[in-house]
Formats: C-alpha cells, sequence, structure tokens
C-alpha cells in the first residue's frame, strides 16, 4: 500500500487540509449521476445514523450527600427513573457509582432516554437514594457528575425490519409510536438511515473495528467491539463516549405504545483506502433490503427496500395556515419525542418521524412518508423510528469537523 491508502496516509492528508471528504449524501448524489470519484479522488465519506437506540446505557458516579452521611446506597432514581447501583460499593462517600439504563421507565411518558438528554441540555434532575430505609435527596446537574460515561451496547445497525399488523386488532408494540400499530395491514413502522448508515458503508468493518474514532450523539467516542447479537450478516456496533461532550439534539427519549425508548445518534468519517471500501460506499438506498414482518411474530416474509422510505424526502413540514385549533391537539399529545409543547414546534426534539403527518385532523403536517409492498399490499407508512434528516445533519456535522482540523481517525 502506498501512504495514501492507509489510514494514517489520509489522517495527514486531513492533517494538512487536503484531503477530499464528501458526506455520504453528497458521494450518493454521485454515485446516482455517473460521476461517481475514483479512489484517488476521494479520501473519506461522513456517514450517520439516528434512531431508537434500546442497547443505551449511563454510567455515572453520582454525588448525592456529605461523606459519613449514609453507608451503603440501596437504591437510585434520577427524575424517578431508576437506576442500578454498582458495581462499586462507595462505603461512606456519599456518592454513587451505578448504571441507568436508555430503556427504564419513570411513567409512560419519561424514561431513560429522556434523562439522558435532559442531563445532557444541563438541566437540573433529582437524585434519590434508599438507604438502611432512610430517603436522600440531591437536585444536581451533568456538571457536578464528575465521570458520565454513555455506553451503546448495541446500536448503528446494518439493518432492520419493517413492522406491520395483519390482525384485526391493533398492535401494542415498541415498534409504534404513543398509538398502537393499527391493524388489517393499515399501517407500517420503519427503522433505518439506509444508504447513508456507517455500516450499510462499511458492511465488512474494515475500518469500524475496536479502537475506531466515532460520534456518539454528538461526541467523540471511540468503538469498544461489536454488539450484543451482532452477526457478520446483521452487525452491530458497540461503542463509549463522554456524556459530558455530547449535544442533547441528537439523542432523547422516544414514545411507543409499550412505554419510553432511548434515541441514540453515530456518525463515522468512514476512509476510502481501496476499491473494495469504496465499491461498499457506493451502496444506495435501494440496494438495501428491508425485510417486512407481521409485528405478532416478528419472522420475516417479505421484503421491499430503502428506496421506499427515503426516496421521496426526509423531512416534516407544517403550515399553520390548516390549523383548527383542536382542543386535543393530537400532534401535541402523541408526538413520540414531545416536540409541540405549549403549541410550539421544537426543531431540536422533532427527528421528523412523520407520526403527526396521519394524527393531525387539519393535515397541518406533510412529508412523503412512502409506503411498503408486503405480500401484494401496498402498506402506508405512519412513523419512522430514524431520523435521516437529524443522520444528514451528523454527517455535515463531523465533515467540518474534519475541515477544520478538529477529527481524527484512529490508525491502527
Amino acid at each position: 500500500m502506498t501512504a495514501a491508502e492507509t489510514i494514517s496516509g489520509v489522517q495527514g492528508k486531513m492533517d494538512g487540509k487536503k484531503a477530499r471528504i464528501y458526506t455520504a449524501s453528497e458521494f450518493k448524489a454521485m454515485v446516482r449521476n455517473g460521476s461517481r470519484p475514483t479512489t484517488n479522488e476521494v479520501d473519506a465519506i461522513t456517514c450517520g445514523t439516528m434512531g431508537v437506540m434500546s442497547g443505551t446505557m449511563a454510567v455515572m458516579t453520582v454525588p448525592v450527600t456529605n461523606p459519613g452521611v449514609f453507608k451503603h446506597a440501596e437504591s437510585i432514581k434520577m427524575n424517578g427513573v431508576p437506576g442500578n447501583v454498582g458495581p462499586c460499593p462507595n462505603e461512606s462517600l456519599g456518592i454513587v457509582d451505578c448504571i441507568f439504563y436508555g430503556t427504564s421507565r419513570r411513567d409512560h411518558r419519561y424514561g431513560g432516554g429522556h434523562l439522558f438528554r435532559d442531563l445532557v441540555a444541563g438541566k437540573p434532575v433529582e437524585v434519590e437514594v434508599i438507604s438502611e430505609g432512610k430517603t436522600y435527596v440531591n437536585v444536581i446537574t451533568l456538571a457536578a457528575i464528575p465521570f458520565a460515561r454513555m455506553i451503546l451496547t448495541r446500536g448503528a445497525f446494518k439493518n432492520y425490519t419493517c413492522f406491520v399488523n395483519g390482525s384485526e386488532s391493533e398492535a401494542r408494540t415498541i415498534f409504534s409510536g404513543p398509538k398502537p400499530l393499527g391493524s388489517g395491514l393499515s399501517e407500517a413502522s420503519v427503522s433505518g438511515c439506509g444508504e447513508i448508515n456507517p455500516i450499510q458503508n462499511d458492511p465488512e468493518l474494515r475500518y469500524l473495528r475496536p479502537g475506531a474514532s466515532v460520534m456518539l450523539n454528538g461526541a467523540p467516542g471511540m468503538i469498544i467491539g461489536t454488539g450484543t447479537r451482532s452477526t457478520a450478516e446483521k452487525p452491530n456496533l458497540s461503542i463509549a463516549a463522554d456524556m459530558h461532550l455530547m449535544r442533547a439534539d441528537f439523542m432523547g427519549g422516544f414514545r411507543t405504545s409499550e412505554g419510553p425508548e432511548c434515541l441514540t445518534s453515530v456518525a463515522a468519517a468512514i476512509p476510502i483506502l481501496n476499491d473494495a471500501m469504496l465499491d461498499s460506499a457506493s451502496v444506495l438506498d435501494e440496494d438495501v433490503a428491508l425485510p417486512i414482518a407481521d409485528v405478532v411474530d416478528r419472522i420475516p416474509v417479505s421484503k421491499d427496500d430503502y428506496g421506499s422510505v427515503w426516496g421521496n424526502g426526509t423531512a416534516v413540514s407544517r403550515d399553520m395556515t390548516k390549523c383548527l385549533h383542536c382542543n386535543n391537539c393530537l400532534a401535541d399529545s402523541l408526538c413520540p419525542t414531545d416536540a409541540f409543547p405549549s403549541g410550539e414546534w421544537d426543531l431540536t426534539r422533532c427527528i421528523s418521524c412523520g407520526f403527526c403527518v396521519s394524527r393531525c385532523r387539519g393535515k397541518v403536517f406533510t412529508a412523503h412518508m412512502g409506503s411498503v409492498n408486503f405480500n401484494g399490499n401496498e402498506v402506508p407508512i405512519v412513523i419512522r423510528q430514524s431520523s435521516r434528516k437529524r443522520a444528514e445533519e451528523l454527517c455535515d456535522l463531523l465533515k467540518t469537523k474534519i475541515m477544520e482540523g478538529k477529527w481524527r481517525l484512529k490508525v491502527f
């Protein structure tokens, strides 16, 4: 290999501000119009994904009281979300080492994903510890937590399954919004960012190996291995990063009819070292298979492709002149990310999932949601549990960091 065909060679070009960097969307556009660069014309492609990733947890050292006030913490909650004490006992130190899962829940509206976002956003959170029958309460922010590391145990999945409901009853499921998935093949739920997903562009994990630099929720992170239930056919990653460096708009909670889930994002700059990596990175939505299963048994029995999901657009738009001013605004009460507090549209929370499009009575919201073909039946997509729009923003952010000299590839 020449220097330019190694990771250190690509990093050298980045350091010298001579690297040719494309976002995944920019590169795919060139592939589509027949002007794909050669390996001598592209050095790295920034890729990203954001969506529901249940395998997200945070390991923290949380201050509760002064030393000597309590001996051992028996339980801990933050904003009502239950955590797990340990593994270190921290006897009589007034602090608690603990683990919180992104899927832990306070109630049907608030869970670990919401807690993580609130912490990263700098909001005060209430800590409650029980020890020997007594309750100790403290109110803190992330700045007061000296150690807060997020670990993605499985995420950035190469591929997902689309779910439909062929039964005669609505289906309560994590693969929905706050309302159950509609019966009689009336609704489809999809996940995955298709052609811009990091693993989709590096399916052999040539770069995405332990030690590689990636971005987790906007923060510098490192791959620590493949994730749980990862296989050669359906790989996923395990990643760690410091929560203090994360961005709230690239993470959060997501309400489903089975309770809150956790939104997590991953981005990576994939170096193009040879023709094989260039070919892998040339994948398009219409090349990416989308298995379709009935949510009742979750067995894929049909398939479509991601061109059906993202081929017509990624964003949701709003026209308030159509608003009927309903007493019970369904766009608000049924928004999976609570992006409509007091009727205002909080774009930092909106992930363009599209659930409002089918729920708003006045048709205020519009998006090209698409449909999937399930055994000859066209089933409309009503909810997207991944945000292609936000993932594209991640790709832009990472490209900017590289061009400004603020991002480094891991040199193996």
